[in-house]
């Protein structure tokens, strides 16, 4: 990877660490109910892990199964998928529902998987994967032989990304529990997550332009 393509995934990362729905909240809530900042550290770990499983999952299937004939198709297939994604996050007035401050280690690299899955981490990175090169072999680099190797690339991705996500998600949940509290959130509340749907639009756009 270059030193672009890593900037680029840390800063996606960095982004995912701002959005509240990523974890940090809960971590900070989950100190903040147990009176101990060792309670919100604990959390972050599993947080993390379920969010690089969900992105995981994206980013090696794209690497592992792209080949030189069909870059442009999955480049377009998913730019489209995208920019519809980021529309319907943009228009709907569904809210998702915080789970309860209880959770085990285990529960919460559950909820963290299914959290990033249903905002669509993993299609953020599409831009960033599909620029890169094809994997090596030629047209058939995409078969079924290959797919392990050329997986590697997506799996190092998403853990560039994921260690962004994690320190910045560590430094705003402990900001937020030393020196604000949750409290500072009814007062100066922003909405990531249409910012996050807008970006995702964005990439989208930028996705189908590369591909024309």
């Amino acid at each position: 990877m270059t030193g672009a393509t890593l900037a680029t995934l840390a800063g996606l990362g960095a982004f995912h660490g701002l959005n509240p729905a990523m974890g940090w909240l809960l971590a900070t809530a989950r100190g903040l109910q147990e009176r101990r900042r060792a309670a919100l550290l604990a959390a972050l770990p599993p947080i993390a892990v379920g969010h690089l499983a969900s992105v995981a999952v994206v980013a090696a299937l794209v690497t592992a199964t792209r080949s030189v004939t069909a870059s442009r198709a999955l480049a377009v297939a998913g730019g489209v998928l995208l920019v519809g994604y980021g529309l319907w996050r943009l228009l709907s007035e569904r809210h998702f529902r915080w789970a309860g401050m209880r959770l085990s280690a285990g529960q919460l690299v559950a909820w963290s998987f299914l959290m990033s899955s249903a905002h669509g981490a993993g299609l953020m990175l599409l831009p960033v994967l599909l620029a890169g090169p094809a994997p090596a072999g030629g047209p058939h680099a995409g078969h079924l032989a290959a797919a392990p190797a050329g997986a590697l690339p997506g799996l190092a991705a998403a853990g560039v990304h994921t260690v962004a996500m994690l320190a910045v998600a560590t430094v705003l949940a402990l900001v937020v529990y030393e020196v604000l509290g949750v409290g500072v959130l009814r007062r100066a509340w922003f909405n990531v997550d249409r910012l996050w749907a807008g970006v995702l639009v964005a990439a989208g756009v930028v996705t189908l332009i590369g591909a024309s």
